[in-house]
């Protein structure tokens, strides 16, 4: 468990950071061609910022697993997961998806707070282990 944490934390903060660094100099670039928006460039620079903070949080799952009930921060590092994947990815398809040619991405807005809410149920998880310390 420790292992596939730790492994997803680290390509997922190097993805992250990419993807930010993409916002910050070729997303902005294609703002002219009408084809991605002001609105979609914050939207990113969102889920960017959402994909670093919990491939953080998850670099400290992978660290604390040992330290606490391993079943309920085991079940927190899953949910920082498909929070991630989720929550960031639906937000990096729908607001990219005229520039890079993809129709009809609307099926993908409500898995954004999908994501969302693994990310809060996560975060609950984490203070109920913090409650139930061994």
């Amino acid at each position: 468990m420790q292992k596939r944490f730790l492994v997803f934390s680290g390509f997922s903060g190097a993805i992250g950071v990419a993807l930010g660094a993409m916002v910050a100099h070729l997303l902005k670039s294609k703002l002219e061609t009408g084809l991605i928006t002001e609105a979609n460039l914050q939207a990113f620079d969102t889920a960017a910022k959402y994909q670093i903070y919990h491939s953080i949080a998850l670099l400290a799952v992978a660290v604390c697993i040992d330290k606490f009930n391993e079943k309920i921060i085991s079940k927190v590092g899953y949910c920082f997961m498909a929070g991630i994947v989720l929550f960031s990815g639906s937000l990096y398809l729908l607001t990219t998806a005229n520039l890079i040619g993809l129709s009809d991405v609307r099926w993908l807005g409500p898995i954004t707070p999908i994501g969302g809410l693994f990310f809060i149920v996560g975060w609950i998880l984490l203070a109920f282990a913090g409650m139930k310390k061994r």
